[in-house]
């Protein structure tokens, strides 16, 4: 195990990648273009410890995203798993440590706005922090905040997309805690609230990154109708099926993101 990490560490150092991408459920087929050099499971790094949900490997790898050195981490710790937040963000930390200044969240969402439908990606411009037991009392002071996510980034997203003849809504993403599905009533709330897509993990990863100095790019791969909105029960086998839709669309748009050249 400490030679695996060892291994892990000196290619990281060597590469000296300044992006990092996070990788949501059923989203690990997004590597095509990645190149592993070396990689390292979750659970043999110290202050982490491996993913207990579906669709989510829980590796580190560090390789190269065409010729452009990335740091992949495939799979993310939730806060449901009965994790605290350090635990959360402690890749964020791991990405930062390793130089990192530039992080990409990915996610699976389910769609509120009318057009995000299975198969449709959404940038996030903001994000709703549902994720507290006051969340609600403090709903109009959180979202007066500064959106963590680059406006820079959205915009290189939104020029890629018009150039492949392809739009791309940029929207607000609400986060909860899970692990239960919203009710139909919570969605209605929620889209009363701006929301545009819903989910239960990206808000506090892309809070922490910018308060060590990253810059943040996300997206929604959305895999279901939010519940009321759709076609019968959610479930998690959903979202692991309905997550490749949108892979080949998505990957594009992370390689031009970790082409981008950094601020």
């Amino acid at each position: 195990m400490a030679a695996a990490l060892a291994r892990f560490t000196a290619a990281a150092r060597g590469l000296a990648p300044r992006t990092a991408a996070v990788l949501g459920s059923g989203l690990g087929g997004l590597t095509a273009a990645f190149r592993e050099d070396a990689s390292v499971a979750f659970g043999e790094v110290p202050g982490l410890v491996p993913p207990s949900v579906h669709g989510h490997t829980g590796r580190i790898a560090v390789g190269v995203w065409g010729d452009t050195p990335v740091l992949v981490f495939s799979g993310r710790l939730h806060s449901y798993e009965g994790h605290p937040w350090t635990a959360v963000t402690a890749p964020v930390r791991i990405a930062a440590d390793l130089g990192v200044n530039r992080l990409l969240l990915t996610n699976a969402a389910g769609g509120i706005h009318p057009t995000l439908v299975p198969g449709s990606l959404m940038a996030i411009r903001g994000h709703v922090r549902l994720l507290d037991p006051s969340a609600w009392r403090s709903f109009a002071a959180a979202n007066m905040l500064q959106s963590p996510y680059s406006a820079r980034l959205i915009d290189v997203m939104h020029a890629h997309e018009a150039a492949q003849s392809r739009t791309l809504l940029a929207g607000v993403y609400a986060a909860l805690t899970g692990p239960c599905y919203e009710t139909p009533a919570e969605i209605r709330a929620l889209r009363t609230c701006g929301a545009d897509a819903v989910g239960m993990s990206t808000a506090t990863e892309a809070e922490s990154a910018v308060a060590l100095g990253l810059e943040v790019a996300a997206v929604s791969c959305v895999t279901n109708r939010a519940a009321g909105l759709g076609d019968g029960p959610l479930d998690h086998a959903e979202v692991l099926a309905n997550a490749p839709l949108a892979v080949a669309r998505l990957a594009d748009i992370l390689g031009v993101l970790v082409k981008e050249r950094a601020l």
